[in-house]
Parts: structure tokens; C-alpha cells; sequence
């Protein structure tokens, strides 16, 4: 199974991340359990967290005031990359790591479809940018990865921090390719964590947004799930070091 674990993102253990044991379930509580929490909201013994096959599932303990999921009071529910979980006044996120495999179709950008053609013929004002179909070949998104893309006009991209040291800070897009990294590019943060170059945002059209880890030494998480590259979409959260981040575009 992939390394997972939980991201403290509220509450007096802030910031702390909680590895997810593959065979033994990690018991959450106030008195037992693998992570204690020291608040009065929390039962002796909560809640767990344990594997079925490749999945997580979480299991309310019979506790006094509750486990929720997503905002929905819950027994017990498979959990998916990115749930939020909250026990008491204490809120996790779940991250999953995965296997290095290759990209699916989704998370290539498209080389030959004509709509995504169109999409990217505004980036080079000085370049000749052939529609696919014309007969002559047409520039990939990797063709100008390296080069300063302009943002498409009329659509305006932000990203805030929802949890971490900078939580409340707004970074909006000025132009197409958004650099993340440690006190470093468009989106600069705290984050001990976070590498110097850690990962960008790469902005071809409104439905054709990427999101690539620049060999980071701690990873980077689309929705909760680690990954090289993915596909992002307006309400995504991108995960670094200690640090949420959630994506908004608007046209």
C-alpha cells in the first residue's frame, strides 16, 4: 500500500503529519490510542483509521460527541484522498502517496486535439501556432514549458492558503506558468517543508490547468493524492510540506 498518513491542519497539534500504519489501525483519542489528542471534546478512545485493501476506512469508537467527515457525521465511511476529518476541535486532512507510474491519457496535456490547439494559440504572439488538422505540426504545452506563459484572457486564477504557517494569504495569477517554492517564485511560503523550487501551475485554458512537482523533496498532493503531474480544476487542493492551498478560477 502507498504511504499515507494524516495532516494535522487545526487544532493545538497543527502542523503535525501522522504516518498511517499499512497493517494496525491507528486509534485517535484522549486517553488510548496511537495519537493523542488533549481535548475534552475527544472520547478516551475516538476513532480509527484503518487499511481495507487499498482503501482507508474510518470507524467512530462509540464516541460521546462524534467523528466528521467532510462536515457529515459519520460511523464509519471509506475515505477518499483529501477527506477532512475533524475529532473534537482537531482537523486532519488524509494524504496518499502513490507508485511513480505512468501518466494517464487525463494528465497529458493534449498534443493533438484541435480544441486544445485553439486554447494555446494566444501564448506566442510572435509564433506562427498551427491549428492540428492544418497539415503542419502543432506546439504541445511542453513546447513552451521554460518560457513565460501569458495568462488566457478573461480568466483570473487564485490560490489561498487554507492551512499551514501563510493560512489566509492570496496569491493571485499574473501570468500562465505559477511557480511555488520556499520564500521563492508567484506563490513564495514559510513552509520549512516546502523545497526552494517545489512544484507550478501551469495555466493553458480554463479546463487545461497542471499541476507538476518540480522534483521536490517532499512531495506534492492534488486532492489529498501524491502526484508528478495532475490535472487541476477550480476547488482543488494542491498539498505541500505543511501547507494547503486551494486553487479558484473564474472567468
Amino acid at each position: 500500500m502507498a504511504r499515507s498518513f494524516l495532516k494535522i491542519v487545526h487544532g493545538a497539534r497543527q502542523g503535525l503529519n501522522v504516518p498511517l500504519p499499512p497493517r494496525e489501525p491507528l486509534v485517535i483519542g484522549r486517553r488510548q490510542g496511537e495519537l493523542l489528542l488533549d481535548d475534552p471534546l475527544v472520547s478516551g478512545r475516538h476513532c480509527q483509521v484503518s487499511a481495507r485493501g487499498a482503501e482507508w476506512v474510518l470507524t467512530d469508537l462509540g464516541s460521546t460527541n462524534g467523528t466528521m467527515v467532510d462536515g457529515r457525521l459519520v460511523r464509519e465511511l471509506v475515505l477518499r484522498p483529501g477527506s477532512e476529518i475533524q475529532v473534537g476541535s482537531t482537523k486532519m486532512i488524509l494524504f496518499v502517496g502513490a507508485p511513480e507510474e505512468p501518466q494517464t491519457a487525463e494528465e497529458k496535456a493534449p498534443e493533438s486535439n484541435p480544441a486544445a490547439s485553439a486554447d494555446l494559440a494566444w501564448l506566442l504572439e510572435e509564433e506562427l501556432v498551427e491549428i492540428a488538422g492544418s497539415g503542419e505540426r502543432t506546439r504541445s504545452p511542453a513546447d513552451v514549458i521554460g518560457q513565460e506563459l501569458r495568462l488566457p484572457p478573461g480568466l483570473n486564477a487564485l490560490v489561498e492558503v487554507v492551512a499551514g504557517q501563510d493560512t489566509g494569504k492570496v496569491f493571485r495569477f499574473t501570468r500562465g506558468n505559477v511557480n511555488i517554492g520556499r520564500r521563492n517564485g508567484e506563490v513564495p511560503l514559510s513552509d520549512g517543508e516546502v523545497s526552494r523550487r517545489h512544484s507550478v501551475v501551469e495555466v493553458f485554458g480554463r479546463d487545461m490547468i497542471f499541476l507538476r512537482d518540480l522534483g521536490s523533496t517532499n512531495g506534492t498532493y492534488h486532492n489529498g493524492r501524491r502526484v508528478l503531474v495532475g490535472r487541476l480544476r477550480s476547488g482543488d487542493t494542491i498539498g505541500i510540506g505543511k501547507t494547503v492551498l486551494k486553487l479558484q478560477v473564474t472567468r
